[in-house]
């Protein structure tokens, strides 16, 4: 049985936050692995905004091929329409019977997972692990993880501890409108790619 770190998003960009954030994860949990799964139509984004899948998935191979525990899933790539957690979840859980698997979400997911599509099914089908950014929002995850248990009695929901990184890939994406520089947000080779494809902006300031 290997236990492995589900680390979803649209990544767009990927950046530090995320890898720290995964790593975090790794070492916390004893995790074997974690799977970085570029979501392809993910509810509640507008499509619009985010660049193409073949681009994320370039940025998110970049940015983790040094880190012999961190693998690329193009699962969600595969599947057409809009993906939902519970899904990708079912599918792996079928393909994978012998493995455990954790799902990591930052705090403004875990506040609003009860929205989610067929939560009850995602809490069966995963452990859920949960970061949040300082000791105030911490306080409140605890309230929040009574309620989410109350609902969902069987629920796994580990609340993990991390420094804070105030990081997001909006505001990588605001820097480059601005054309502001990116250096120490995302990985050197994400920053490379983003301005060699002319990503989010004519070209990304050095």
């Amino acid at each position: 049985m290997k236990k492995i770190g589900i680390m979803g998003g649209t990544f767009n960009p990927i950046h530090n936050g995320h890898l720290f954030l995964a790593e975090n994860a790794y070492e916390q949990m004893g995790l074997d692995e974690i799977l970085f799964m570029p979501s392809n139509h993910p509810p509640h984004k507008d499509s619009h905004e985010i660049v193409s899948r073949e681009h994320r998935k370039a940025m998110v191979h970049l940015a983790i091929r040094d880190n012999p525990h961190f693998s690329l899933s193009t699962l969600e790539f595969e599947r057409e329409g809009t993906t939902y957690t519970a899904d990708t979840l079912t599918i792996l859980n079928r393909e994978q019977p012998d493995n455990k698997f954790y799902f990591i979400v930052g705090a403004d997911s875990f506040f609003a997972l009860q929205d989610w599509k067929n939560p009850k099914l995602i809490l069966n089908l995963c452990t859920m692990l949960v970061f949040g950014r300082d000791q105030v929002e911490k306080a409140k995850m605890m309230r929040h993880l009574a309620y989410l248990t109350t609902i969902f009695p069987e629920a796994k929901i580990r609340i993990l501890d991390m420094p804070t990184i105030q990081i997001s890939s909006e505001m990588i994406r605001e820097r480059i409108a601005s054309r502001k520089s990116i250096r120490y947000y995302v990985p050197k080779d994400v920053m490379t790619y983003i301005n060699e494809h002319h990503l989010y902006s004519e070209v990304t300031k050095e």
